[in-house]
């Protein structure tokens, strides 16, 4: 009774420490946590199993690797030893599955067309040299002798910095004067060489659909380029969460402009806008997106909310760089977008196109209030809305262009 009621410090103490423990608990609280796993010691002996049956047991069997690649290093058979022996010097297929599968990412198709598959079915490179230069260079970080320094002190240190350095080798690859050629044909080389796997010309394929988004968004000067960070949840058509056992609460504000890769994914309720675009949903694993062309896609630029707020937002830096002439307005528009100056027939179509819609927003004061609200992204006040919607639409020409969406 007496330690309960009238010993003070004992009572301040415990009060203290109470509060000390719901700190301790709320810090530990915002620490993020992940499955590990630990070896067994000693390990689980492990045989073949006679037809399948697990109350049958065989030869007993040790875990190893494949007889015609290069045997494990000495050591305890666990994940570090097996981590160890895939970027080892000998193993001949790690750095060369990986430069391959970047080359796919940049030029559409490998240097081994067969991109999932080296083996003995695959389809030999098209340049096994350029592969093993490739490959060497990832895994090596290149020749000492190419570093600052020699072959020796600070230049050996930078050689071993940069192996497998997955920058570097996108750095050389896009860089280089295969990849920066232009992708005009003429017959000649489309007789030589039809489907371009002797790099005759530069690759000309649509970009991913996180890519599409990005672009626009970046046209527009609105992208948010922030790194990490938690998922976003962008605009969503009504009804794409109907009896799915969870519920989108859409994002605002600068986070639903960030990357695609940072869009909120759920298998049973696909982001319909890349979906349009042949972005996998995640329920198998793909190793190669196919591309396709549908009208869905020119119907996605033209009416989701990202387009139509990136085409706003793009009409509105525009105004802001050319606040009087209409014909560098338009130009700017174009370079933004295309990266090159629109030829003579191109910037009139451009024209008519503003003076049409301008003349059908005039005529119609509200359709013109109505598009300029899509999105959150704020029209400019002081500017004439028929003008802003005009220039929009225009806007939303050029990014629904086949040649804006491709690589």
């Amino acid at each position: 009774y007496y330690k309960e009621v009238h010993a003070v410090d004992y009572l301040r103490s415990e009060a203290a420490l109470a509060k000390a423990r719901r700190d301790k608990d709320g810090i530990y609280g915002t620490i993020p946590t992940t499955m590990i796993m630990e070896e067994m010691q000693p390990g689980r002996e492990t045989y073949l199993l006679v037809r399948g049956d697990f109350r049958t047991k065989g030869e007993r069997v040790h875990a190893a690797t494949p007889a015609f690649l290069p045997q494990l290093p000495e050591g305890p058979t666990n994940r570090l030893t097996l981590a160890r022996w895939l970027v080892s010097k000998e193993h001949p297929l790690s750095a060369r599955v990986t430069v391959n599968r970047y080359w796919a990412l940049f030029f559409g198709t490998g240097l081994v067309k067969t991109v999932n598959d080296f083996g003995a079915q695959g389809e030999w490179p098209s340049h096994p040299e350029l592969l093993d230069w490739l490959s060497a260079q990832f895994r090596d970080g290149g020749p000492v002798s190419q570093r600052k320094g020699g072959s020796s002190g600070r230049g050996a240190q930078d050689a071993t910095a940069r192996a497998w350095d997955v920058k570097a080798l996108v750095r050389l690859i896009v860089t280089s004067s295969t990849y920066r050629q232009s992708s005009a044909v003429n017959p000649e080389k489309l007789e030589r060489d039809p489907y371009n796997r002797l790099l005759s010309r530069g690759t000309h394929l649509r970009l991913d659909a996180e890519f599409v988004r990005d672009n626009a968004l970046a046209v527009a000067g609105i992208l948010n380029t922030k790194i990490g960070g938690q998922s976003i949840k962008p605009y969503q058509p009504a009804g794409i969460w109907d009896g799915v056992d969870a519920t989108y609460t859409q994002d605002h504000g600068e986070a639903i402009y960030r990357r695609g890769m940072y869009v909120f994914w759920r298998r049973s309720a696909h982001y319909p806008s890349f979906a349009t675009f042949d972005a996998p949903n995640r329920e198998v694993c793909t190793f190669l997106r196919q591309r396709t062309q549908t009208p869905l896609q020119s119907l996605v630029l033209m009416n989701d909310p990202v387009y139509v707020e990136a085409a706003r937002g793009l009409a509105q830096r525009v105004l802001k760089e050319e606040p009087v002439d209409l014909q560098k307005r338009l130009t700017r528009a174009f370079r933004h977008t295309l990266g090159r100056a629109p030829a003579p027939m191109e910037l009139e179509v451009m024209r008519k196109t503003y003076d049409e819609q301008r003349a059908n927003f005039q005529k119609d004061p509200k359709a013109a209030e109505e598009f300029l609200k899509v999105g959150e992204l704020k029209a400019t006040a002081d500017i004439d809305k028929a003008d802003l919607a005009a220039l929009t639409a225009t806007a939303s020409v050029l990014l629904n262009l086949n040649e804006t969406i491709t690589k």
